[in-house]
């Protein structure tokens, strides 16, 4: 990943940034309900509320409204009925985008989503068009001062399929069926992740040079984030750093 800006890494910068926003609070929020709501408002018996938790916390998020979240979810109150969808298309330069929601309105959503591709020289597409190329996976990063050998002989042990290391952190990936057997095996062992997530990685990265077209790219990502239904954005765009600091 040397020497370039992959958008996993352009939102992981962008996220320290706006974390404190009221925007991505919502987010957080949101996740919370919808995970109390499926699997009840125990975080000891609810990975997914517990990993929500975590990053609620992590992203600052107060005691105070994680703890009114769940239990807004847990009593499944029917005006705040959430469905969890996905959309997929591609931006300028052929980008593949894809994009998972939480939304109360769907119509209202597809709409929005549908505008920013069309402004920003992008086509929202069908089911399927683009999301065989993003692999869902389990994520977990570590601070460089972990232990590496340590680590990798944990992780292996309970179940992860490869270590990454780049400039910033180590990476541990895992199948999405593995993720929590990993997850809470590191922490019985003592490893502190920097972060814990489901996400989806592309199968390819496409590179984008041209300065217009990269432009428009990170104009429609950051616009597609900042929506308030919006939960992530997954694209294969790589642009180099120098382009990226020149686009600003």
């Amino acid at each position: 990943m040397s020497g370039h800006s992959k958008w996993s890494t352009i939102k992981r910068k962008k996220a320290k940034i706006d974390s404190a926003r009221a925007a991505e609070f919502q987010k957080f929020s949101r996740e919370l309900m919808v995970a109390s709501k499926l699997g009840g408002p125990d975080p000891a018996a609810n990975f997914r509320l517990k990993t929500a938790i975590d990053r609620a916390k992590a992203a600052g998020l107060p005691a105070d409204n994680i703890k009114r979240a769940i239990e807004k979810g847990a009593g499944a109150s029917n005006q705040d009925n959430y469905e969890e969808l996905t959309y997929e298309g591609y931006g300028a330069g052929g980008v593949a985008i894809f994009i998972e929601a939480m939304t109360d309105n769907r119509n209202r959503t597809a709409g929005d989503i549908r505008s920013y591709f069309t402004k920003y020289g992008g086509n929202l597409g069908e089911t399927g068009c683009v999301g065989w190329m993003f692999k869902p996976v389990g994520l977990l990063t570590f601070d460089l001062e972990t232990d590496y050998e340590k680590l990798f002989e944990a992780a292996l042990n309970y179940g992860a399929d490869d270590i990454e290391e780049d400039e910033e952190e180590y990476r541990v990936l895992t199948s999405v069926e593995n993720f929590q057997a990993v997850v809470e095996g590191l922490e019985k062992d003592g490893f502190k992740a920097l972060s814990a997530d489901l996400t989806r990685l592309p199968e390819n990265d496409l590179e984008i040079t041209d300065e217009a077209t990269a432009k428009k790219i990170l104009l429609l990502l950051e616009k597609l984030e900042e929506h308030d239904d919006v939960q992530n954005v997954y694209s294969n765009v790589d642009i180099d750093d120098e382009l990226a600091e020149k686009i600003g």
